[in-house]
């Protein structure tokens, strides 16, 4: 058999009897032949530099969405899909009690209606390429710290060539497999994006916590913005009345087709991050310290926020947005640790460590790239344990938790630019943007009170700063009482006061507070950081040692946030009797809504019931079933970042957007279960239909024109 062939057979036997559950977040400059060629084999009927390398390949029009999800261009103006929690933040900041955009939806009539949103873009990637070996020869015998600096002159400096190319151009230079390899990734972005389109909320985020992460599921998860560009150049500008539509080469054909069982699919994003080479000591740190960590500490934050939330309505736009993003990986990190759990992955994974000392102690000739010390990292692990759950605690704890601790941490850090005359220091202050609208002083002072008394029962008293020593002789351990007098102490919060560059700052108890948990934080970093190098060290040489181990089957790197395709088949799956089926139906939310009374994430307005339960949906029913179709499965691998990512069929056509994982597979960051990880997606056209009929969105659907 030709190579080609032998790898195609090892990837086929990674499936089961019944369906193919391709693992795998692929690189599109590099893509292996054998991943091609089981793609084709398995129904993708483009060639392969419709991937990418061609004027009109996949990758053009898949945008990384504002850096932390991906989305889709799907019009000759602009028009991008993503999913409706990618755009939440932008959709809450525009709603005010008066006109409620979260909870009412959203639709713009015109170009002139479409709202500008601050600090969002959109970024095409342009070219990758591996310059391993240059970056080899720039960090050979550096530490961490000058590696890091290496690494970003080079990126400076490659930024410097190709903006000599075309002003709008960058490049980022990211770590692949563990810091084995090195990719450099020109992007384009485009700063002016805009709000065009969203459903409520009711519909967006439609069985809200309860369903989230779980099977079977109904969310329309979509929202729609609208890219604008220089109207002389069509190239990226700065926001501007001026700026027009931006006019793309190609864009994604929307299809409504659908798909049936077993049909080929696949995503291309810009998935997050995951940690399928860890060791088995870094998943049970991960398990014991991270997850647990993130799992006890937001428990009692979503309280506070909730609970506040439920009593008027401007607190619930106030928070909405932190709340739902901090409950989405409260919950992950929950069934993770299910998952962690009941498949005995820190089990399995030490066994499939023992195979490769197996094959270490065969070699001939030693290797220092792969020659892994699994002693010696259990070891640093296991001593890195108390600080790393001190970091977890306080990054969960006092990071962005309240906004009296935020304003402590940036001005004792200098974060807040500096006012006044360049040429007099003296007279050169720091000043609080009065952002009083966008917090609750009641909440605020509760979820303080809190995260001091919580981080100080579970992390060691040597990481305690001298601030709870009067806690406990000034105020007996009340930390209601601590927290009531530092607020009415600190200048803070006091709208407009100047913060001069002079000692009187230090005298203010609420920077005081701020500069003793940065000390603290500084001390923990200090006794983590060299255990964290000779960790990555011998992360690093672990990845290498399984990579060279199976040199006959091609490997993937972890997800770096960085573009990557991932393909396989519509389908669902099978677990303690329950099969999931692959598709959800118009019945099913309907009979969701009916229990809205007793759940609360299961309401909606009655208009959403009714559109649910006409009789005839027309050309968005599927031809094969008959059925409105909401949303369906996959097992294309997928993660964070991911949402938005469009999904496609054999040919290239957006059938669906990916929002989600199940629940039976939330450790797939570490572990892809062949079995039952599955991607979950909106069906294309759920998201029209709803374009359609409730927001009579005609000029975008013309403008969109699905086959």
């Amino acid at each position: 058999m030709k190579k080609s062939a032998l790898l195609i057979a090892g990837l086929l036997a990674w499936g089961s009897t019944s369906m193919h559950a391709d693992e795998g977040m692929w690189t599109l400059y590099n893509l292996p032949d054998a991943v091609y060629e089981q793609m084709v084999a398995e129904g993708f009927q483009l060639p392969c530099d419709m991937l990418y390398n061609s004027p009109d390949a996949i990758s053009n029009y898949v945008v990384n969405f504002s850096g932390f999800c991906s989305g889709v261009v799907v019009s000759p103006d602009g028009l991008v899909f993503t999913n409706h929690h990618c755009g939440f933040s932008a959709i809450n900041a525009h709603s005010t009690v008066e006109h409620d955009y979260m909870k009412d939806g959203f639709y713009a009539r015109n170009y002139v209606e479409e709202l500008p949103n601050e600090n969002m873009f959109v970024s095409f990637m342009k070219n990758q390429q591996d310059i391993t070996d240059r970056v080899n020869r720039l960090i050979a015998g550096k530490d961490a710290e000058q590696t890091e600096a290496a690494i970003d002159s080079l990126t400076n400096h490659m930024t410097d060539s190709v903006k000599a190319i075309d002003k709008t151009l960058h490049v980022t230079i990211d770590p692949f497999y563990e810091g084995n390899k090195y990719y450099a990734t020109t992007y384009q972005d485009f700063p002016d994006v805009r709000l065009v389109f969203t459903v409520p909320k009711s519909m967006g985020k439609f069985g809200g916590e309860t369903d989230n992460w779980m099977w079977p599921r109904q969310t329309c998860d979509f929202s729609v913005f609208r890219i604008y560009a220089d109207p002389k150049t069509n190239g990226p500008a700065a926001y501007s009345k001026d700026n027009v539509p931006y006019h793309p080469a190609h864009w994604a054909p929307v299809s409504l087709e659908g798909y049936k069982d077993k049909d080929f699919a696949m995503t291309v994003g810009y998935p997050g991050s995951t940690s399928r080479y860890l060791s088995s000591y870094g998943i049970q740190q991960r398990r014991d310290v991270d997850n647990t960590t993130r799992v006890q500490v937001r428990d009692i934050k979503l309280a506070i926020m909730k609970k506040y939330m439920d009593r008027n309505e401007k607190t619930r736009i106030q928070y909405e947005n932190k709340y739902v993003g901090s409950a989405n990986y409260w919950k992950n990190s929950m069934g993770m640790n299910k998952c962690i759990d009941s498949i005995g992955l820190i089990r399995q994974k030490a066994e499939y460590e023992a195979k490769i000392q197996k094959w270490l102690d065969a070699k001939t000739v030693k290797d220092p790239a792969v020659s892994v010390d699994f002693a010696k990292l259990g070891k640093l692990y296991e001593t890195s344990r108390e600080p790393a759950l001190a970091q977890a605690y306080w990054n969960e704890s006092f990071w962005r938790t309240s906004e009296f601790l935020q304003r402590t941490f940036d001005l004792s850090r200098g974060a807040i630019e500096l006012q006044g005359p360049k040429d007099d220091p003296k007279k050169q202050y720091m000043q609080f943007k009065d952002n009083s609208d966008e917090w609750n002083l009641a909440l605020d002072k509760e979820m303080t009170a809190a995260m001091l008394k919580n981080y100080a029962g579970h992390v060691p008293a040597r990481y305690l700063p001298d601030f709870y020593k009067t806690i406990k002789d000034k105020f007996g351990n009340n930390y209601k009482k601590y927290t009531d007098w530092v607020y009415a102490n600190s200048k803070l919060l006091t709208k407009g006061h100047k913060f001069y560059n002079d000692e009187k700052n230090l005298k203010d108890p609420g920077i005081q507070l701020g500069v003793q948990l940065i000390m603290v934080y500084q001390a923990i970093m200090a006794d983590l950081s060299e255990k964290e190098e000779s960790i990555e060290n011998e992360e690093k040489k672990l990845c290498e040692a399984k990579v060279q181990m199976e040199m006959d089957m091609p490997h993937y790197s972890d997800a770096n946030f960085t573009m990557r395709l991932s393909y396989g088949q519509v389908g669902g799956y099978m677990i303690g009797g329950f099969n999931s089926n692959y598709y959800t139906t118009a019945e099913s939310i309907v009979e969701k809504m009916n229990r809205g009374a007793k759940v609360e994430d299961y309401q909606a307005e009655p208009v959403m019931k009714e559109l649910m339960s006409v009789k005839d949906f027309g050309r968005y029913a599927d031809k094969t079933t008959g059925k409105m179709q909401l949303c369906f499965l996959t097992n294309n691998d997928i993660t964070g970042g991911n949402s938005g990512s469009p999904m496609f069929d054999g040919k290239g056509r957006l059938i669906g957007l990916a929002f989600d994982g199940n629940w039976d597979s939330l450790s797939s960051d570490i572990n892809f279960d062949r079995n039952l990880a599955r991607c979950i997606g909106v069906d294309i056209r759920f998201v029209l239909y709803m374009m359609d009929k409730w927001g009579h969105a005609d000029r975008l659907l013309k403008e969109i024109n699905p086959q």
